[in-house]
């Protein structure tokens, strides 16, 4: 079954629960992949589809992090729930040991000496990480990786 598959049987699923809450995150996900496809003129595959929804993702830890800032705690959960949904549908995501030997072989592969290196090995790790990281994360430790 494809991502896209998925997404809409959780649809669906919500809709017969009607779970309001998460039907909405799911409605949120299928707009933006249509629009995008729109956009793009092309079905998307399921590698295109993860990174629609980590870019989902990254905009609703924003949007919560301002909220918090603003002294808004039910508009951060509501968002914090948008990420439990739309998080089910990444790939299981790394942990710190797997992500520092992934920028380990990329360091190595790229050989990468100082930060100046850094926009290589961070070219090398995107397509690797897709999906299974923070890529600002994964920034930061190679960051710190190169400068020691």
């Amino acid at each position: 079954m494809s991502l896209k598959e998925r997404i809409q049987d959780d649809m669906k699923a919500a809709l017969r629960a009607k779970d309001s809450a998460r039907l909405s995150a799911i409605r949120l996900l299928v707009a933006a992949v249509k629009q995008r496809e729109i956009d793009e003129r092309v079905e998307l595959d399921d590698a295109a589809i993860t990174a629609t929804v980590e870019k989902l993702v990254k905009q609703r830890r924003d949007a919560a992090s301002q909220y918090e800032a603003a002294n808004r705690p039910e508009l951060a959960a509501g968002e914090r729930f948008e990420i439990e949904v739309l998080s089910a549908y990444l790939p299981e995501p790394l942990s710190d040991a797997e992500l520092d030997e992934a920028i380990a072989a990329a360091v190595g592969e790229s050989g990468a000496t100082g930060p100046a290196d850094m926009g290589r090995v961070m070219a090398l790790l995107k397509p690797r990480l897709a999906g299974r990281a923070d890529m600002t994360e994964a920034s930061r430790r190679v960051r710190a990786r190169l400068t020691n």
